[in-house]
């Protein structure tokens, strides 16, 4: 999957290519694509045929859809990037909250 530099997803991942488990039927419909990417959300992945297989909400804490499992190729020790980030990212928002800066 190519991850799109400069999205919150390419910061989570390091890199502009990811391997990732697609089991899903489901997708944007191509012919939305450009108003997607020009509205909130922002594209931040896509297959090697160019479809569409991640977007986030640039403007939110953290929201990231996919259209792929992260927890597939996670491990007890090794979570997947994806998970990682959304714990971190979550306690960081209660530790916000408990001192009274959110």
């Amino acid at each position: 999957m190519k991850v799109i530099p400069g999205s919150l997803a390419h910061r989570i991942y390091g890199t502009s290519e990811a391997t990732e488990v697609f089991a899903c039927n489901y997708g944007l419909n191509e012919a939305f694509t450009d108003q997607v990417g020009s509205r909130d959300l922002r594209i931040s992945g896509y297959d090697e045929d160019g479809t569409v297989r991640m977007v986030e909400l640039p403007n939110h804490p953290f929201f990231i859809a996919t259209l792929f499992v992260p927890q597939i190729i996670s491990k007890p020790g090794k979570p997947h990037p994806l998970i990682r980030a959304f714990v971190e990212s979550s306690f960081a928002q209660q530790q916000d909250r408990a001192s009274g800066i959110y």
